[in-house]
């Protein structure tokens, strides 16, 4: 099944991707494998599948530790305390969800220790909820800029989730905003690559309008795995 499931959203990414007028291969797929044992994951790689998302760090130590497989690249995807910095640091290669400079210092301390660039996405709040994490967009380009004064992170770009909603249709406004800011704050310099800035955004119930929109990581988890328990 996941294989098949697997087929359908590449099929879906490529046509999103080519009605904007991009490649196949601008759009990358992070497959969320949250609460997901590690024999679906096995699984998911034996279809080809080689980037995952995790929220949670002890479930993610316990499947990074036991696949032991360079070939995947791991993405943290989940809220992150500054205590916990080190472990993220240590397990996986990009972490999307830095949302203040606490944080940064934190996860640059340790990928210095360890030898190690690390990649990272800025979290935006682009629906100003409260109950959710991430940075305000007015205060998005301070907080980019005190990243690269004080730290050695390699910000490839932002990542948001529009507020949930019935309709998938309503995300993308939400996208639209994301993309906007990120053009704009590609003129302030503040980016690994100004030229190429990566956005994360889209879920599975919403990927493609997210594509269109300009995401080139789709974050999806229930229409490749199931529903979780």
């Amino acid at each position: 099944m996941t294989c098949d499931n697997l087929q359908t959203i590449e099929k879906n990414i490529a046509q999103a991707a080519v009605q904007s007028g991009r490649t196949t291969q601008s759009v990358q797929l992070v497959a969320v494998s949250k609460r997901k044992d590690i024999e679906v994951i096995k699984q998911a790689v034996s279809c080809g599948q080689r980037v995952f998302g995790e929220n949670y760090l002890q479930e993610a130590e316990l499947k990074i530790t036991t696949l032991k497989n360079k070939n995947l690249c791991w993405h943290f995807i989940g809220h992150l305390q500054s205590n916990k910095a080190r472990l993220a640091a240590e397990l996986f290669d990009v972490i999307e969800t830095v949302d203040r400079i606490k944080i940064a210092r934190a996860l640059d301390r340790h990928a210095t220790a360890q030898n190690k660039e690390l990649r990272i996405f800025v979290q935006v709040n682009i629906g100003r909820e409260k109950q959710k994490h991430g940075v305000l967009p007015e205060d998005a380009e301070n907080l980019l800029k005190l990243i690269n004064q004080e730290t050695q992170l390699k910000i490839l770009g932002l990542m948001g989730m529009p507020p949930h909603t019935s309709d998938p249709g309503a995300s993308r406004s939400y996208f639209r905003d994301i993309k906007k800011l990120s053009n704009q704050l590609a003129q302030k310099k503040v980016f690994a690559d100004n030229n190429d800035v990566q956005l994360s955004m889209g879920m599975s119930a919403d990927y493609t309008i997210a594509i269109e929109e300009g995401a080139t990581l789709v974050r999806v988890g229930t229409a490749l795995f199931g529903r979780r328990e």
